[in-house]
């Protein structure tokens, strides 16, 4: 009956987290040689109990170097026999870039906005420190575990927690908007620990996006422009108006094209055609009435004014 001499894995798929070596049954000589290379460990497993894990390294095998599986139940061979046992080799280097994301989104209670609808996405990295715990919590049942697999399971895992963390945290929904890479100093050390009961350690954990309700993008979006006015509120109306005022005319603007638009398609497409024109003055009418506004309003000095006049007359 053959046996396993020389036991090792080369990494074909770099996204394998797990690999069980296929022995056809075979059983492992005595004084077999295990080859682990740098970024492996190995476990050995007897009738699904833990016997032993190898560090990086070549071992030779023999029974008295694991003096577990002569305590085992099933174990009747001598420590000069060849032995039976499952061997695992599992990647323990960094998977890095892993996307997460909430697919519904997560009620946050805000103190100022009450409850709020938050949406999520970012990526984390991880990586394989306790084999035994990962096997024995999570990759037990998988002759082969890939990263995709685990991605694709954890993903639905990290959503809620994260919902969790957010709210013991007492972050509120205008620091998410504001303060992204803040929050995920505050947001891992929250998280870590659900890796770490699966064996795993989360090396980085980034929240790349928050998606907040429309209600608070426009208030957020207010803030934001008092800011850029220095808290002055008298300026920030005025720079409300000009807004107002420039959307007015683009309004009338449109009015007026549907207003055309829709008397041709009344009967007017009988009328007979009428030559091709440059633009239409009053687009450039329009664009004078906005820069005016501005300046009166102080938001641009009289030099900028005069400058943007003389390009659209000379445009007329």
């Amino acid at each position: 009956m053959p046996f396993l001499e020389i036991i090792e894995w080369v990494e074909q798929d770099p996204n394998i987290m797990m690999w069980k070596i296929t022995d056809g049954d075979k059983e492992i000589k005595n004084g077999a040689k295990l080859i682990v290379r740098e970024s492996q460990t190995v476990l050995f497993m007897n009738e699904g109990t833990f016997a032993d894990a190898f560090a990086p390294g070549t071992h030779t095998l023999h029974t008295r170097n694991i003096p577990i599986l002569s305590r085992l139940k099933g174990w009747t061979y001598g420590f000069e026999s060849p032995f039976k046992a499952d061997v695992y080799y599992f990647s323990v280097k960094q998977f890095v870039n892993l996307k997460w994301g909430t697919p519904t989104p997560v009620m946050l209670r805000d103190p100022q906005f009450g409850q709020v609808r938050v949406r999520a996405f970012g990526t984390y990295n991880v990586r394989i420190t306790d084999p035994a715990r990962f096997f024995s919590e999570y990759a037990g049942t998988y002759p082969k575990l890939t990263i995709v697999e685990f991605e694709r399971q954890l993903r639905d895992f990290i959503a809620p927690r994260f919902g969790e963390a957010l709210a013991i945290s007492n972050i509120s929904v205008l620091d998410i908007a504001g303060n992204i890479s803040a929050l995920n100093h505050r947001i891992e050390p929250l998280i870590r620990p659900y890796f770490e009961d699966f064996g795993i350690e989360i090396t980085q954990f980034t929240l790349t996006s928050a998606t907040l309700p429309d209600e608070v993008t426009q208030y957020y979006d207010k803030v934001t422009g008092m800011n850029m006015v220095g808290g002055d509120l008298e300026r920030f109306q005025k720079f409300n108006t000009a807004i107002a005022i420039s959307q007015a005319g683009n309004l009338a603007q449109q009015g007026t094209q549907q207003g055309v638009a829709l008397g041709m398609l009344m009967g007017q497409v009988n009328q007979p055609p009428q030559p091709a024109t440059a633009a239409p003055a009053d687009d450039h009418t329009i664009k004078l009435q906005k820069i005016k506004t501005l300046f009166e309003n102080g938001l641009i000095d009289e030099l900028e004014y005069k400058t943007k006049k003389a390009e659209i007359l000379a445009q007329m």
